[in-house]
């Protein structure tokens, strides 16, 4: 089950309320963690919270980070630092205006590694110096297109949106 936080605090402090995220999109985060689990161990987490600098206290949508860096603060409280690698899922479109500003606060903040999984089910692997290839954790995601619309896949296939 998605564990799900209504609200986020912005740099200022100002509490930001997230909406509920469609089936759709809790569809796509489950195989994304379930990936995640199964390429690097059973450390990932969905909807936790993390403190950033510049961002406030966001809530990334999976956040991996090795055993010791868990234990390291009360798992009760927002995680003090941003994780090793965090993930953005953009199927509703509530965090599309702030995705770039999301990323950027993750790294900024330590982060080795962002994915985005976009609205049409493209990946990206994004980091300091912008984005890559592939993943520098080695993570390989495949997800169904099922949960895409059958036209804009296509459309980001053939390097076409609509």
């Amino acid at each position: 089950m998605v564990q799900w936080h209504p609200y986020e605090l912005d740099e200022r402090g100002e509490v930001v309320t997230n909406p509920r995220p469609s089936a759709r999109r809790q569809i796509v985060l489950t195989d994304v963690y379930c990936h995640l689990s199964e390429q690097m161990s059973h450390l990932a987490v969905m909807s936790a919270p993390v403190t950033t600098i510049s961002f406030g206290i966001t809530v990334p949508d999976i956040v991996w980070m090795p055993c010791d860096r868990w234990e390291s603060f009360d798992r009760d409280d927002p995680a003090p630092f941003v994780p090793d690698l965090c993930v953005e899922v953009l199927l509703d479109c509530d965090r599309m205006q702030d995705v770039d500003r999301r990323v950027a606060a993750y790294l900024e903040g330590g982060a080795g590694e962002v994915i985005v999984v976009g609205p049409y089910g493209q990946v990206e692997f994004r980091g300091a110096k912008g984005r890559r290839q592939a993943s520098i954790f080695g993570v390989a995601l495949s997800l169904d297109p099922m949960y895409f619309d059958e036209r804009d896949v296509s459309a980001v296939s053939s390097g076409v949106r609509s």
